[in-house]
């Protein structure tokens, strides 16, 4: 059975139903259909909100069709049709939304009286249609306006019928019992039209009073302030309120905005962008904005709660970005507008934000977290803000003179400057990546320009305020030339190596970016000059000559324009040839430059990473970031994509390569963590060491690979050993440190060396071992010409001639078919000798560590042991008379290229620990044999009277 508040309910939308209806022809329809069309901009915005109304109204009309349509089936049909079945209950939700979307098109042609000047246009129509009006009316006076009886026309029937609404619902709730299964959405939907009832009512009392605002204002404020979608919802008229630090006559709070009027000025304050703050003494109130900070004042209390009230509410609105329902600050609790907020502004006031628009995170009054900055002329900076600074990591753009041109900064920032590790692309076609402190470059950085630059050019170094300043490395592509030295002021300034294309070596003193007083020049035939000369390297003035052959030139020298070098001097050819190895290893650069100052701005920022306990936000300022390629900053509007990972992420990463290294502190799993970390580019160490790798190329490849900076470079190497062991050692206390542990003690010179020549050395090798072989080569190029000589004469003599031309005692040579073991091969005479042998010292090209080079030969001498043990058919040493003819042999079959170079790199970077030992001795033993031959003879008995032959090994 239906009740009888369903089928009053039926009664009420369809008498409803017909009012729209009438509405509809007789007002709506003439409104929107009125013509001629306005040609004013006013008479233009009236027309479009009556057609917004107009569609409101045809969309209230389907919905109420649709509900009187479920009515009428349940009235029908009560037994098979239920009453959730009903449209005003099944979706209460949506015919509420129908009617709060014609109520806010309805206030908004209020506000701008669309119903007044509508009817001002046509006003003999509608005179003629007052009696049809009238009828659609109750109470209605005869004298009344027609605009006022549109707006009563359009008003008073909603009214009726959500008031009807309210009271047939909550009779229908207390008509079917507290069990019946729809009661409780029959209480939903009365409440939410009880809502609606109260809705409606504020907002039809705050577009009147809007309204009638506008008549109060003069022109210019009215003209700015009036739209359609605006409320007004406090008047400083109606409850007075002083402003201090600011001049205003009047105080408006609307729904988004703040007003303070001062005659026919007035100050707009976006809500979005308003802080509130209550004042101690009950009767103040603090604002921020992103420009201003001022203050409300009320004679009581109560009028100053009202208004701290409202404007909290309202900016609670505002940031919601839809009116409150049921009404503006219902609730049991007050609302508190959030601290941090997300908004768009642009500044006015002057300064170097002036006209800047700022669009991102706030928190008061200043951009604070993410956002994007952008200048009229261009300029944008995206990243993170702190208290209204760049801070953090950021990208600026900033456009070049030229057109389609502009630097990229892709830096971190700190208190609004560039501070720590950035990337910028320039639109002069060069790049610096580098470190930055107070805007400026200021620490280690390259400087270098594209490939497609017309002048390249590279300065890889540390700078001091924007300057290039201290040690580095400058290239010029242009004259062939590389500069390694100290610098100052931008310019070349101290002690300095010039390194050339053609192989001419300098070192003197450099002023000013010019050479002064005497200095060294080598040429790559070894001849040495000692004088002054020229920029590019002209002899002139005093100076000294010493060819390679040991004659010396000495006098005055200079130069003319086309005529070539002459000289007036002393040639003098009585001096004894010098010592080739001597001549050949003259070093340049060794005991100028401090090999532990040279590189300190790499090392300086991860000290400064360690001793502030590795935190993640720093780890990208201070240790740098990685992008793919330098395409990547050209995605100028792709700002936050490089391959950079999150703070979080950092952290977390973090946290376990700190656990990794405590979990790993045993020699042999240190080694792997140790290598691992290394080898990752996103852990600290490994960060280091690719910087560290990319100013060993800088100094070292190309230009820079000459055999006499051989010794600058193989103590950087072990320098960068000493200090990436230190690192780890950093790292570690810093892991101790978060677990609560005692630090580790300090390690003595001593431990430390061997860690760092047995453990770090070996691991980092790899990263300048094609930089560092290569000046190997170079310097001992003449030994191992010779030696290559002497290899290819050998290799001509079978093995036996070999073996007697070598003097190896016969009752040693294998002339017999020999099975031995699983590792050697079946060595014939008629074959090859000591096979087994020859192949094993082979393999001592297949590594870098020095170590395991020498281990290769430890396995060398062995074979041959081994070998002759078998001939013999008994355990057998070798005594130095007999071993070194073997080992020559040994060499001589291996045709290892190079020897001389590898047996030097070995010399000079085995641990201290083996020096005088067994691996010492097996050493020398193998640089004898590469001395010999490189002799013409090669006779035995010419070997070194430091050997004790009597001595087995």
């Amino acid at each position: 059975m239906c009740s009888p508040e369903e089928a009053a309910l039926l009664r009420l939308e369809e008498v409803f139903l017909a009012t729209l209806a009438r509405i509809n022809s007789l007002v709506l329809q003439p409104l929107v259909t009125a013509a001629p069309e306005p040609s004013d901009p006013q008479g233009r915005e009236c027309l479009r909100l009556l057609q917004q109304l107009h569609g409101s109204s045809q969309q209230l009309w389907e919905v109420m069709e649709e509900s009187l349509h479920s009515l009428r089936e349940r009235l029908c049909h009560p037994d098979s049709v239920s009453l959730e079945s009903l449209l005003l209950l099944r979706r209460a939700d949506h015919v509420l939304q129908v009617h709060v979307e014609y109520i806010e098109s309805y206030t908004n042609c209020v506000v701008v009286q669309a119903f007044q000047k509508a009817a001002k246009r046509r006003s003999e129509y509608w005179r003629a249609q007052r009696k049809v009006l009238r009828q659609l009316l109750w109470g209605m006076s005869s004298e009344g306006s027609v605009g006022t009886a549109l707006v009563q026309a359009l008003r008073q029937p909603l009214t009726h019928h959500v008031q009807q609404y309210v009271l047939l619902l909550l009779s229908l709730s207390e008509t079917i019992g507290e069990h019946h299964p729809s009661r409780e959405l029959v209480v939903h939907t009365a409440t939410l039209f009880g809502n609606l009832q109260s809705f409606m009512r504020q907002a039809l009392d705050q577009a009147v009073a809007t309204q009638a605002l506008w008549h109060t204002l003069s022109s210019r404020p009215r003209d700015v302030l009036c739209t359609p979608a605006r409320r007004l919802l406090q008047d400083s008229q109606d409850v007075p309120v002083t402003v201090t630090l600011l001049r205003a006559e009047r105080v408006l709070l609307f729904d988004d905005a703040l007003v303070l009027l001062q005659g026919s000025n007035f100050h707009t304050f976006d809500l979005k962008l308003v802080w509130v703050d209550p004042g101690q003494d009950g009767c103040t109130s603090h604002l921020l904005t992103p420009e201003e900070e001022f203050s409300f004042s009320s004679k009581d209390p109560q009028g100053q709660v009202v208004w701290q009230r409202k404007v909290t509410q309202a900016v609670c609105q505002a940031l919601r970005g839809k009116k409150d329902f049921p009404v503006l600050g219902a609730g049991l609790e007050a609302s508190e507008a959030p601290a941090c907020r997300s908004a768009a502004y642009t500044f006015r006031a002057e300064g170097r934000l002036c006209e800047a628009t700022y669009e991102g995170e706030w928190c008061r009054g200043r951009p604070h977290g993410k956002g994007t900055l952008k200048w009229p002329d261009g300029r944008n900076h995206v990243g993170n803000f702190c208290q209204g600074l760049e801070h953090g990591f950021g990208i600026c753009l900033v456009p070049r003179a030229s057109e389609d041109k502009f630097d990229c900064y892709k830096c971190h920032w700190w208190e609004g400057s560039m501070n720590g590790y950035g990337i910028c692309e320039y639109g002069t076609d060069k790049v610096y990546k580098g470190y930055f402190q107070a805007g400026l470059r200021h620490g280690f950085g390259v400087l270098e320009s594209t490939p497609q630059a017309p002048q390249p050019c590279k300065y890889t170094g540390h700078w001091e305020r924007g300057q290039r300043s201290g040690y580095g490395v400058e290239e010029d592509s242009d004259r062939g030339e590389r500069y390694i030295g100290m610098w100052q002021a931008d310019q070349r300034h101290g002690l300095g190596v010039m390194v050339t294309q053609a192989g001419i070596c300098y070192q003197g003193t450099f002023q000013a970016d010019k050479m002064v007083g005497p200095g060294v020049l080598l040429t790559e035939d070894d001849s040495l000059y000692e004088g002054t000369f020229t920029r590019d390297l002209t002899l002139v003035g005093k100076g000294k000559v010493t060819f390679p052959n040991g004659f010396t030139l000495e006098g005055s020298f200079g130069s003319e324009a086309g005529g070539g070098l002459h000289t007036q001097g002393v040639l003098d050819t009585a001096a004894l040839p010098p010592d080739p190895s001597c001549t050949r290893k003259r070093q340049l650069g060794l005991g100028a430059f401090p090999v532990e100052s040279r590189w300190q701005g790499v090392y300086g920022p991860f000290r400064d990473f360690v001793r502030a306990g590795c935190p993640a936000e720093l780890q990208e300022a201070l240790l740098g970031f990685h992008v793919q390629s330098s395409k990547e900053l050209r995605k100028s509007q792709e700002y936050l994509c490089c391959e950079r990972s999150h703070s979080e992420d950092s952290a977390c990463r973090m946290e376990d390569m700190l656990e990794e290294l405590l979990q790993h502190r045993e020699p042999k799993a240190l080694q792997q963590c140790l290598r691992k970390a290394l080898s990752n580019w996103l852990h600290p160490l490994g960060k280091v060491l690719r910087t560290l790798m990319l100013t060993f190329q800088a100094t070292y490849a190309g230009i820079g690979a000459n055999k006499h900076l051989q010794g600058l470079a193989q103590e950087e190497v072990k320098q960068h050993a000493q200090e990436l062991w230190a690192a780890y050692k950093g790292l570690l206390q810093v892991a101790l440190q978060r677990k609560g542990q005692a630090p580790e003690e300090d390690e003595d010179a001593e431990t430390r060396d061997l860690q760092v020549h047995g453990l770090v050395l070996p691991l980092v090798l790899p990263s300048f071992y094609s930089e560092l072989f290569t000046l190997y080569l170079l310097l001992h190029e003449r030994e191992d010409s010779l030696y290559s000589q002497g290899i290819a004469h050998l290799s001509l003599f079978p093995d036996t001639k070999l073996l007697e031309f070598l003097d190896v005692q016969k009752h040693l040579w294998p002339l017999k078919d020999l099975k031995l073991t699983t590792n050697q091969r079946c060595s014939l005479v008629r074959d090859k000798c000591f096979l087994s042998a020859t192949e094993c010292l082979q393999r001592i090209i297949t590594t870098v560590d020095p170590r395991e080079k020498l281990e290769v030969l430890e396995r060398t001498y062995g074979e041959i042991e081994a070998t002759v043990s078998r001939v013999l058919g008994q355990e057998h040493k070798l005594p130095m008379d007999d071993l070194l003819p073997l080992l020559i042999y040994v060499v001589s079959r291996a045709r290892i290229q190079h020897l001389g170079a590898e047996i030097h790199l070995i010399r000079d970077l085995m641990e201290p620990i083996h020096i005088g030992g067994l691996y010492d001795f097996l050493l020398t033993a193998l640089e004898s044999c590469y001395e010999h031959i490189q002799k013409e003879d090669m006779r035995l008995h010419r070997l070194p009277s430091r050997w004790d032959s009597r001595v087995s090994w």
